[in-house]
C-alpha cells in the first residue's frame, strides 16, 4: 500500500525513467534525493530556529476590555474562529516572535479574528500595523476597524492613496510619536518615511499579492515583531512551509450559518446565457459583477450588458482611473446607485457587498487557482444562493493546467475549500523553488508524492534527534512515549493473503484508488467509515479484504512502538526497529514497553539482533487480527 502514489512531476512525463522492480536503482535514487533534502531541511529548521530565539515581546493575558470587545462582535463565532483567536493569543503571550498563517476561506471571519489580535496588541501598549495589497481592501479594513473599536480610546489611521498627503503626513507623525495605535494600508506602510514607536503586530492579508521588494522588507520586519498572515488560499511554497513545520498554521474552515455552496459554471461566450444571468440576479433585487482584466474591452462589454439587458445600470471600473474616480463608483455600487459593475480584478480583495450574488468572469482560463478562488469569494457573502459563471473557450481546446484549474475551481465549490484548492494549486505547480534550494531535479525523479514523503521524514528525523531542545514542546505535546516521533513509515510485507480480490471489486483502476484511500486513513473512525461504504458499494468484504483493512490499524501500532518494517510469514511476526541504533528511542519509554513486553512472554518471544538490526520475533502469528493484538497489547504494558 504504501508503495503507491500517484506521479506528478514538471517537466514532460515521456521523458520518465523508469526502475526496475526489485533492483536497486530506486533505493539509491530515494538516498540520493534524502541526503540532500536532510540538507535543506536542516537550512528550513535553523532559520526556524533563528526565530524562536529571537528576543520578542509577551503581551499580557487578556483583561476586561479584551472580552467586552469580544462580546460586542454581532455574529456567532464558528468554533473554528475561536480556535484560531485562542493559538494566535497563545502565540503573542510567548516570549519570541509570532509567525502565525491564518488559512481560512473568503468570508469566514479571518478579518474579525485578526482584529481580536490587533486589539490584544493595543491592549498590550504596543501599536499595530495591517497590510493590504489594494487601497480598496484597505479602506475597507479601515472602515470595519474603525466600526469595531469605536467604543474604545483607540486611534487607527489609513495610509494609501484614499488619504490626501496632509492626512498621510498626520498619520505618519501618529505613529512616530505613539499617538497613533493601528495604521491600516498599502504598501505604502513600508516606506522609508514610516517609522513606528513601538510595533508590536503586523498582519499580512494576502501576502502572495505583494511583490519581491516588499516581500524582503517585509522579511527585515518580522524578525522581532509578532506576525499574522491572513490567506485564502496560500501560494504553494506558503503551505509547504506550514505543512513541513516551518510557520505555524490556523485554518477556519466552517463557513457561518446560512451561507450556501456557490453553484459555479463553466461555460463559453454565449450573449443568451450572460443576459439570462444578469436578468435572474436583478429579478431577486441583486447586483453583478462582471470581470475582465482587459481595460480595452471593458466599455464593449459595458455595451453589450446594456443592449441584451436595457433596464440594467452599468458602471466601468479600474485601477488606472483616478483614485477618487473609482472610490466614488465603489461606494455608488455599494449604495445600489447600478446594477453590475464592469471592472478588471480590483473587486479580487476584500470588496464586500453582500447584495452581490452573481460573477460572470471572462477569460477565465487566463487566470490562476488562487484568482479565481478570491474572486468567487466576493459573492455569496450573504444568505441568498449565489453564482459564479466561468467563460473560457472548450475545455477540449485548453492547455492541461488551465484545463486542471477551471475543473477544481468547479469541483470545490463548497464553502471553506480554499484549502483544498491550494492544495489542487500545490499538486498542478510543484511547491516551487523552497528556501532558494532547486528541487525540481528531484522531484521529476522521485515524482512529488515521494519527494514530499521523503522530504517531511528528514523533517521529523532532524527534530527529534538534532533540535530536540527546540521542539521539546511539540515532542511533549505528541508525548515521548510514542515510536512514531522516531519512525515515519512503518512497512509490511506477509504471505497471507490481504487484498481486494478481482471477484470483489472487478476494476483495477477503482481497485488502486481504494489502496489509496486506505493507506491515507489514520484513525479507526474513518477506517468504520470506510469499511461501510465498501459494503454500500461492493457487499459484504471478503476475509482478504477484511485482513487487508486490518493493516491499516497495525501499521499504526508498528509506527507507535518505533517498528519500521513488520514481516508476517508462516505463523511467525518479526519486528524490525528504528535502524540507527544511536537513536533517542533505545532510550524511550517506548522500547521500554516493548521489553517489558517480551519478558512477560517468554515462550513466543525472543528479542534479537541479526545483521546489526534490532528485531524482535513473536510466534504463533498466524492472521493480521492476532498481529494486531499483540501490538496494542504491548503498547498498554504497564512500565
Amino acid at each position: 500500500l504504501d508503495l503507491l502514489s500517484r506521479y506528478t512531476a514538471p517537466g514532460d512525463e515521456e521523458k520518465v525513467k523508469l526502475a526496475k522492480l526489485g533492483g536497486t536503482e530506486w533505493q539509491r535514487t530515494r538516498a540520493k534525493v534524502k541526503k540532500a533534502t536532510e540538507e535543506m531541511a536542516q537550512e528550513l529548521i535553523e532559520l526556524y530556529a533563528r526565530r524562536r530565539q529571537a528576543p520578542g515581546y509577551a503581551f499580557p493575558p487578556d483583561g476586561d476590555w479584551q472580552s467586552d470587545f469580544e462580546a460586542r462582535f454581532e455574529y456567532d463565532e464558528t468554533d473554528d474562529q475561536l480556535n484560531a483567536t485562542s493559538e494566535i493569543k497563545k502565540d503573542m503571550e510567548r516570549s519570541y516572535p509570532m509567525d502565525r498563517l491564518l488559512c481560512g476561506d473568503v468570508g469566514v471571519g479571518k478579518t474579525e479574528v485578526a482584529l481580536r489580535a490587533a486589539f490584544k496588541c493595543v491592549m498590550g501598549g504596543k501599536q499595530c500595523a495591517i497590510l493590504a495589497p489594494t487601497t480598496i481592501l484597505a479602506w475597507q479594513h479601515f472602515n470595519t476597524a474603525i466600526a469595531r473599536m469605536e467604543a474604545f480610546p483607540i486611534r487607527i489611521g489609513l495610509l494609501s492613496r484614499y488619504r490626501s498627503a496632509k492626512e498621510q503626513k498626520e498619520t505618519i507623525r501618529g505613529l512616530k510619536d505613539g499617538t497613533v495605535d493601528i495604521v491600516v494600508g498599502t504598501h505604502r506602510l513600508l516606506s522609508d518615511d514610516v517609522k513606528f514607536k513601538d510595533l508590536g503586530l503586523l498582519i499580512i492579508d494576502e501576502e502572495q499579492k505583494f511583490g519581491v521588494a516588499v516581500k524582503e522588507k517585509l522579511r527585515q520586519m518580522k524578525v522581532n515583531v509578532d506576525t499574522l498572515t491572513l490567506t485564502a488560499t496560500p501560494i504553494p511554497r506558503t503551505l509547504q512551509f506550514s505543512f513541513m513545520g516551518a510557520r505555524d498554521m490556523s485554518i477556519i474552515q466552517t463557513p457561518p450559518p446560512n451561507r450556501y455552496p456557490i453553484e459555479t459554471q463553466i461555460c463559453t461566450f454565449d450573449e443568451e446565457i450572460i443576459a439570462e444571468a444578469i436578468n435572474n440576479e436583478m429579478r431577486r433585487g441583486g447586483q453583478i459583477f462582471f470581470v475582465c482584466n482587459k481595460i480595452a474591452r471593458l466599455p464593449n462589454i459595458a455595451d453589450f450588458i446594456r443592449r441584451k439587458v436595457p433596464n440594467a445600470r452599468v458602471v466601468i471600473g479600474h485601477g488606472q482611473m483616478p483614485s477618487e474616480q473609482l472610490e466614488n463608483i465603489i461606494v455608488d455600487f455599494i449604495n445600489y446607485d447600478y446594477d453590475v459593475l464592469v471592472s478588471t480584478t480590483i473587486i479580487e480583495n476584500g470588496v464586500d457587498i453582500p447584495n452581490v450574488n452573481t460573477i460572470i468572469i471572462d477569460n477565465a482560463q487566463n487566470f490562476g487557482l488562487s484568482d479565481l478562488h478570491q474572486m468567487r469569494g466576493r459573492v455569496g457573502r450573504s444568505n441568498k444562493k449565489a453564482y459564479c459563471y466561468l467563460i473560457a473557450p472548450p475545455l477540449s481546446l485548453l492547455p492541461d493546467d488551465s484545463r486542471r484549474r477551471l475543473e477544481a475551481i468547479e469541483n470545490f465549490s463548497d464553502l471553506g475549500s480554499g484549502i483544498n484548492i491550494a492544495m489542487q494549486d500545490l499538486d498542478i505547480r510543484g511547491a516551487g523553488n523552497l528556501l532558494g534550494a532547486e528541487q525540481s531535479g528531484f522531484i521529476a525523479d522521485l515524482g512529488y508524492d515521494t519527494y514530499q514523503k521523503i522530504l517531511n521524514e528528514a523533517v521529523v528525523e532532524l527534530k527529534t534527534q538534532e533540535f530536540t531542545d527546540l521542539y521539546e514542546e511539540e515532542i511533549n505535546n505528541k508525548s515521548i512515549d510514542h515510536g512514531d516521533l522516531y519512525v515515519t513509515e512503518c512497512t509490511i510485507e506477509s504471505d497471507l493473503q490481504m487484498c481486494f480480490p478481482e471477484s470483489y471489486v472487478p476494476g483495477s483502476s477503482e481497485r488502486i484508488l481504494l489502496y489509496r484511500e486506505l493507506d491515507s486513513i489514520d484513525n479507526d473512525i474513518e477506517l468504520e467509515a470506510y469499511r461501510k461504504r465498501l459494503e454500500d458499494r461492493f457487499g459484504t468484504p471478503p476475509s482478504q479484504a477484511e485482513e487487508l483493512m486490518r493493516v491499516v490499524t497495525l501499521r499504526r501500532y508498528g509506527k507507535k512502538l518505533g517498528v519500521e518494517k513488520i514481516l508476517l510469514k508462516s505463523g511467525i511476526m518479526l519486528l524490525f526497529f528504528v535502524s540507527d541504533k544511536n537513536s533517542p528511542f533505545y532510550k524511550s519509554a517506548t522500547f521500554s514497553k516493548v521489553i517489558d513486553y517480551a519478558m512477560h512472554h517468554i515462550r513466543t518471544c525472543k528479542l534479537e539482533e541479526v545483521n546489526s538490526k534490532r528485531r524482535m520475533q513473536i510466534q504463533n502469528i498466524n492472521s493480521v487480527s492476532k498481529a494486531t493484538d499483540a501490538l496494542k497489547e504491548m503498547l498498554v504494558v504497564q512500565n
